[in-house]
């Protein structure tokens, strides 16, 4: 049995989730689409991505992604500091997101995790 996560969060612009909820699917941010592959994080790799790679930016999404659901287009690759990161290749279904929410800080400036209701 593997100890990686079931679920990986993507953070998404308001126009990337406004697609999603109308398309249904999401092929990628341009840097997922110039990689090949939908960069996702786990919940203990989300505030750093965030810091990282949205920093300044107003109105973003985070999305919660079945990973299980996503069957064999999920990879666990090498990236930042030697850590694996969930890969997606492939187009992720709304189908396969369990959960998603404006992103948001608590007060120790973690990003919250977005609640399936």
């Amino acid at each position: 049995m593997s100890d990686r996560p079931l679920t990986a969060y993507k953070v998404l612009t308001a126009a990337q989730m406004a697609a999603l909820e109308r398309d249904g699917s999401f092929a990628g941010a341009p840097v997922d689409v110039a990689d090949g592959y939908i960069h996702l994080s786990t919940a203990a790799q989300l505030t750093e991505t965030v810091d990282r790679h949205f920093a300044g930016q107003d109105d973003l999404h985070v999305v919660a992604v079945d990973l299980a659901a996503q069957g064999d287009a999920v990879k666990w690759e090498e990236s930042r500091g030697g850590q694996l990161f969930p890969h997606l290749y492939g187009t992720m279904s709304l189908e396969t997101v369990i959960a998603y929410a404006p992103l948001v800080r608590g007060t120790d400036g973690q990003v919250k995790l977005p609640v399936a209701g």
